[in-house]
C-alpha cells in the first residue's frame, strides 16, 4: 500500500476515534447519554421490575420513561445514600402498574436532622437532596399496592403525578423534611390519598392538587408530629367510603399520640359526601403529648381561610385546639352541623357565610340541619358572620358550658327554633347582632339563656323574644342587659 494512502487512513482513524469512544457500547434502547437514561416500554411485558431497578441502581440520576405501560411486581427502591441524586420523569405519557404489595416507588434517605441548615449533613446536599418524581401515572392492581412511599428524605418533590386504584397514594413515614406535593391527581384509592403516618415532618406544602374519592380520607395525619403543613388551592372531594365504611374526612389531622401545629388550609374547595357515616370536610384534634414545662395539652396555631365547604355530615370539627382562626369561608349543607367545636381556646370565627341556598335543595338537600355547636370552650370571638336558614331543632347557634365568649356584629336569619342558645355560659357578651326570621305562625326566641350568669346582651335587634331562665325576663327589641 502506498505510504500516502496509509497516512491518510491513519489520519482518518485519529479523527473518528473520539466518536467511536463516545458511542454507546450497547444497542439497548434504555441507554442514552451520560447522566440520562431513557427506559422504553416493551409491549406485552409482564414484569419490568428488574430492568427499572437495574437502571436506578446504576446511579446515573435522571430516569425517563417513554410512552407506554410498565408492570412491576415489587417496590422499586431508591436508596439515595447509595445511588445519589435521582429523578423519575414520565412526561405524562408513562404508566406504572403495581401488581404486588407495597409501594410502587419507595424513596429511602438517611436524613435524621430537622429543616435547620446546621442539622443537614454534607452528604445530603452532595448526594441526596431533592428527590423528584414528575409526570408519571401509578395504577394499583393489588389490594396492598401503594403509590409512593418516602422516609428519610430532604426536599422530596412530587409533581404532576396521577395515582389511582392503590391502597394509599402517597405514604410518608418515619421522618421527612421539606416535602412538596403539587399539581397531582390523587384519585379513587381504597385507603388515604396523602397519608402522614407515624411521621415526624416539618415543612410540607400540598398545593394545586385534585384529591378525590379516596375511601380512607383525603389528607390524613395520625400519630405524627406535624408542623408547618400548608394545604392550598386544592380540590378535595368525596374522600370517604359509603355508609358502611369507617368515619373519614376530606382533611383529618389528629395530634393524639404526638402533636400537630402550624397548619394552614387556604383557598380550597372541600366537599362531599354526607351519605358516609360521620363524614367531615375538616376534622382536627389538636391534642398533644404532655410537656414538662406546661399543663396545656392543646396544640394548634391553625388557619382555615377562604375555603368552600359543603355536603358532609359536619363541615368543620375542631376539638382540643388552641390558637385557631376560621375566616372568610363559605359553608353550607352540613347535614348534622356546619361547625362543631369542643374543648378549644383562643379561637376566632370571623367573616364566614353559613348559608342555605334553595338552589341546592335537589335530592335531600333541604334536609341539611346546618347550625353551630360550641361546647366546653373559652376565650373565643365570633364576629361578622352571616348565619342563615338553619333548621336545627335546638338553635342556629348553640353555646354550652363556655366562658368568656364575645359574639358581635353577626346576622342570624331564618333560624327556626332559636337564634342563639346560651346554656351554662359565663362572662360572655352578645352585642350589635341582628337576629331575625321571616314571619311565621309560631314565634320563637331570638336568644334563649339557660343557667348562665355574668353575661352582657346589648344593642341587638331581635325579631323574637329574649328568654332568660334565671329571672324569667322576656323582652324583644333593641337592647337587653343581663349582669349577675
Amino acid at each position: 500500500m502506498p505510504y500516502s494512502r496509509l497516512g491518510a487512513l491513519l489520519i482518518l482513524f485519529v479523527l473518528i476515534l473520539p466518536w467511536i469512544l463516545s458511542s454507546p457500547a450497547s444497542s439497548d434502547p434504555s441507554e442514552s447519554i451520560p447522566g440520562f437514561i431513557e427506559i422504553a416500554a416493551i409491549p406485552g411485558s409482564t414484569d419490568d421490575t428488574g430492568r427499572i431497578q437495574q437502571a436506578i441502581d446504576r446511579g446515573i440520576g435522571s430516569i425517563r420513561f417513554s410512552k407506554g405501560t410498565y408492570r412491576i411486581s415489587r417496590p422499586i427502591e431508591i436508596h439515595l445514600n447509595r445511588v445519589g441524586f435521582t429523578s423519575l420523569h414520565g412526561d405524562g405519557v408513562a404508566r406504572i402498574v403495581m401488581t404486588g404489595p407495597g409501594p410502587a416507588i419507595r424513596w429511602i434517605g438517611p436524613h435524621g436532622g430537622t429543616a435547620a441548615p446546621k442539622t443537614v449533613k454534607d452528604e445530603v446536599w452532595d448526594r441526596q437532596r431533592t428527590p423528584l418524581m414528575d409526570g408519571l401515572e401509578i395504577v394499583g392492581q393489588h389490594a396492598e399496592a401503594d403509590g409512593v412511599e418516602a422516609h428519610g428524605t430532604m426536599q422530596l418533590t412530587l409533581s404532576r403525578l396521577t395515582i389511582r386504584k392503590c391502597r394509599h397514594a402517597v405514604h410518608l413515614i418515619d421522618r421527612n423534611r421539606n416535602v412538596t406535593l403539587s399539581e397531582c391527581h390523587i384519585y379513587e384509592n381504597q385507603g388515604v390519598g396523602v397519608f402522614l403516618d407515624h411521621l415526624n415532618l416539618h415543612q410540607i406544602n400540598i398545593a394545586n392538587c385534585h384529591i378525590s374519592y379516596n375511601a380512607g380520607g383525603g389528607i390524613v395525619s395520625r400519630n405524627s408530629e406535624i408542623r408547618n403543613l400548608q394545604i392550598g388551592t386544592c380540590d378535595i372531594e368525596g374522600n370517604m367510603g359509603d355508609e358502611n365504611a369507617p368515619s373519614a374526612a376530606n382533611i383529618e389531622i389528629d395530634g393524639d399520640g404526638s402533636s400537630i401545629g402550624e397548619v394552614a388550609i387556604v383557598g380550597c374547595t372541600i366537599q362531599h359526601t354526607h351519605e358516609a357515616d360521620g363524614s367531615a370536610n375538616i376534622r382536627i384534634n389538636g391534642i398533644g403529648n404532655t410537656l414538662n414545662f406546661t399543663p396545656e395539652f392543646r396544640h394548634g396555631h391553625i388557619v382555615i381561610a377562604d375555603n368552600i365547604l359543603s355536603d358532609v355530615m359536619t363541615n368543620i370539627e375542631l376539638t382540643n385546639s388552641r390558637g385557631v382562626t376560621i375566616t372568610g369561608n363559605t359553608i353550607w349543607k352540613g347535614y348534622s352541623r356546619d361547625l362543631h367545636m369542643d374543648n378549644c381556646k383562643d379561637v376566632i370565627i370571623a367573616n364566614n357565610v353559613f348559608d342555605r341556598n334553595p338552589r341546592y335543595h335537589y335530592g335531600d338537600g333541604s334536609k341539611a340541619m346546618q347550625g353551630i355547636l360550641i361546647e366546653s370552650s373559652e376565650d373565643c370571638l365570633f364576629d361578622g358572620n352571616l348565619v342563615t336558614g338553619t333548621q336545627h331543632e335546638i338553635a342556629a347557634m348553640q353555646i354550652n358550658h363556655c366562658d368568656r365568649f364575645n359574639i358581635t356584629n353577626c346576622s342570624i336569619l331564618e333560624y327556626g327554633q332559636c337564634g342563639i342558645l346560651l346554656d351554662n355560659v359565663t362572662r360572655s357578651r352578645i352585642s350589635d347582632c341582628l337576629i331575625d326570621q321571616q314571619e311565621q305562625s309560631e314565634i320563637t326566641p331570638s336568644i334563649r339563656v339557660l343557667n348562665s350568669n355574668k353575661n352582657m346582651l346589648r344593642d341587638n335587634l331581635l325579631g323574637g323574644p329574649l328568654e332568660d331562665s334565671l329571672n324569667s325576663s322576656n323582652a324583644s327589641g333593641n337592647e337587653f342587659l343581663i349582669m349577675k
